[in-house]
């Protein structure tokens, strides 16, 4: 039986907060690249390396929580 938001269920509720993670991801991005341009054009390279690190890790803080959510869907579907 095909309903007309069978799509609904493949993603569960999360697309609003899927999209608000990607512009976050996005947003930090450009901020980190741009900062760090300045960074690294007045000298300060370890700084740059340390914002560019920031950066990195603030993201995986934010996405671990999917991964977690993706192993467990993986694994559930394994189990007989």
């Amino acid at each position: 039986m095909l309903h007309g938001n069978h799509n609904r269920d493949i993603g569960g509720d999360h697309t609003d907060m899927n999209e608000g993670l990607i512009l976050k991801i996005a947003a930090v991005g450009i901020l980190i690249t741009l900062l760090n341009q300045i960074l690294k054009h007045s000298g300060r390279d370890d700084q740059a390396f340390l914002l560019s690190l920031a950066g990195i890790v603030m993201v995986l803080i934010w996405i671990i929580p999917y991964i977690v959510e993706v192993f467990t869907l993986v694994q559930g579907l394994f189990e007989l």
